[in-house]
Formats: C-alpha cells, sequence, structure tokens
C-alpha cells in the first residue's frame, strides 16, 4: 500500500511477531489459542443468554457480570483476527490504519473491564455493608446509566490514541513486539517527536491504575464492614459472595501490571514479554465465566439446568 495514504507515515505496514524462536511451531500454537477463544467466547455468550433470559438472574450483581461478559468479549474479538493470522498463515503484516483501530478498541474494552470491575467492587461493599437497602439504591435504572456512563468514559478516553499515533512519522522501524498492537509498542516504531502519546498514555494507565486503588479501599471497606459482624458463619459466608470477583480482580490486573512494567521499567525479555501479552488478552475472558459458573450457585444452577444436567 502506498505511503501516501497516511499523510505522514513513511512506513506502509507494520509487522507483528509470533513467538520468537518456535516459528516452526506455530500451527500447532494455534490449535490452543483457537480452543482458547471458542472457549471465552462461547462462555461469555452463554453468561449473556443465561441472564437475559432469567428473570430471576435480573439483579444489579448479574447485570454488571453482563457488563464484564461485554467487555471480555469485545477483548477477544478485537485481538483474534490478527492473532490467528500469525499462528495459522504466518501473516504478520498489518497497515498502520488497521492497527490504530486495533490499538483503540483494545485500549478501549481493557479500560471497560477495569472499570467494571470497580463497579462491582462497590456493587459487593455495598451489599455487605447495607443488604437491606442494597436492591432500593442499586435500582436496574441506575445500573443502566452507571454501565453507560463507565462505557463512554472508557471510549473517550483512549479516542486520541489512533489520531495521535497517525500524526507521528515512521521511517525506519517497522517490527512490533506483540501479536497485536498496543499504543505503547506503536508510538516507540516513530522517528518524531512522541513526547505527547508518551505522556497521554502513561495518563490512561494512571486512569486505569486508579481503579485498582480504589477496588483495594472497597475491599478494605468490605473486611471492616465484616470483621463487624458477629457470627463467624455469617462473615465467612459474607466473604464468599467476594470470592469470584476477587478472582476476576487477579486475573486482570495481574498480567496487565506486569505487562505495563516490563514496557516502562528495567529490561525485557522478548520472549516474556509476549507470552504475558498474550495471557493479558487470552486468560481473563477464558477464566471469567470458568470462574462465576464455579463460583456463583445462581449461575452454576441454570447453566446446568439449561444443559439438562
Amino acid at each position: 500500500m502506498p505511503a501516501d495514504n497516511f499523510s505522514d507515515i513513511e512506513i506502509s505496514t507494520f509487522f507483528l511477531i509470533g513467538i520468537p524462536g518456535l516459528e516452526h511451531f506455530h500451527i500447532w500454537i494455534s490449535i490452543p489459542i483457537c480452543l482458547m477463544y471458542l472457549i471465552a467466547i462461547l462462555g461469555n455468550c452463554t453468561i449473556l443468554f443465561i441472564i437475559k433470559t432469567e428473570p430471576s438472574l435480573h439483579e444489579p450483581m448479574y447485570y454488571f457480570l453482563s457488563m464484564l461478559a461485554v467487555s471480555d468479549l469485545g477483548l477477544s474479538l478485537s485481538s483474534l483476527p490478527t492473532m490467528l493470522r500469525i499462528f495459522l498463515f504466518n501473516a504478520t503484516g498489518i497497515s498502520p490504519s488497521a492497527c490504530f483501530a486495533q490499538e483503540f478498541f483494545i485500549h478501549g474494552f481493557t479500560d471497560m473491564e477495569s472499570s467494571v470491575l470497580l463497579i462491582m467492587s462497590f456493587d459487593r461493599f455495598l451489599a455487605i455493608w447495607n443488604p437491606l437497602r442494597y436492591s432500593s439504591i442499586l435500582t436496574g435504572a441506575r445500573v443502566y446509566k452507571m454501565g453507560l456512563v463507565f462505557v463512554i468514559k472508557s471510549m473517550l478516553l483512549v479516542l486520541p490514541f489512533p489520531f495521535t499515533l497517525k500524526r507521528l512519522t515512521y521511517c525506519k522501524k517497522s517490527l512490533l513486539s506483540h501479536s497485536y498492537c498496543l499504543h505503547q509498542d506503536v508510538m516507540k516504531l516513530a522517528c518524531s517527536d512522541n513526547t505527547v502519546n508518551f505522556f497521554y498514555g502513561f495518563f490512561v494507565a494512571l486512569c486505569m491504575m486508579s481503579d485498582s486503588v480504589f477496588i483495594a479501599i472497597s475491599y478494605i471497606l468490605i473486611l471492616k464492614t465484616v470483621m463487624g459482624i458477629g457470627s463467624h458463619r455469617e462473615r465467612l459466608k459474607a466473604l464468599n459472595t467476594c470470592v469470584s470477583h476477587i478472582c476476576a480482580v487477579l486475573i486482570f490486573y495481574v498480567p496487565i501490571i506486569t505487562l505495563a512494567s516490563m514496557h516502562r521499567f528495567g529490561k525485557k525479555s522478548p520472549l516474556a514479554l509476549i507470552l504475558i501479552a498474550d495471557v493479558f488478552l487470552l486468560v481473563p475472558p477464558l477464566m471469567n465465566p470458568i470462574v462465576y459458573c464455579v463460583k456463583t450457585r445462581q449461575i452454576r444452577e441454570k447453566v446446568l439446568g439449561r444443559l439438562g444436567l
């Protein structure tokens, strides 16, 4: 594709990377990746279907779980095409415009998932702190408005990314570090000044990390509330309602914090960087439906009931 089509962009194609040193095994690696994606898509679609069709699940907790499933689907579908092209057909090239669009959706759905996890922590705190007023405070209309606000916030926050990247000049390097496009990875290829991109990317990362801080604060308040419950059995019962959410938080934040730290600080092992980056997109959409089906009795019973088990 001619370079003229991209205004200031001299390089007309970026190149993604599979797993260095294992190129001959890419076709075999694609099989578990494909299975993981299929299970993730099927699992999250099942969660959405069960919650939509079961009136007994039309409660705030399950509405928030639906939002988590939507963000997981978005993450999976944003990265699926390029990863499968690389591992199945060794097609590593991607146009800058397609790359910028992909990183917008990946970062947008990542921030959306982070926001949903934050709302879910508030939901768990409210359910434990004041269970009698829980339903009256978190009405269906309020849940809908909260979800809409966070979706708009997530998309607007990363909206400048593709436009600021397109203004840069890419004239020397064209090899990216992952199997998909990330903002911090693309901007490092630029041979023009990327100061604005660096600081805005850092600002977006701080916004996302602030979600994790507020989640931690929510759990401190939850623990404080639980410790005030007289019965040991009731304490365990209250904490048990948070187990699924805690697992989802760890599954999401551990890879993303590790990946961000490796990008910004210290020496990087290319293989470790690629593996953690793939885990970041593959594992949360795969594991969240499994965790919630296993740990949430209402979801598990409805799923097994639909399967006739």
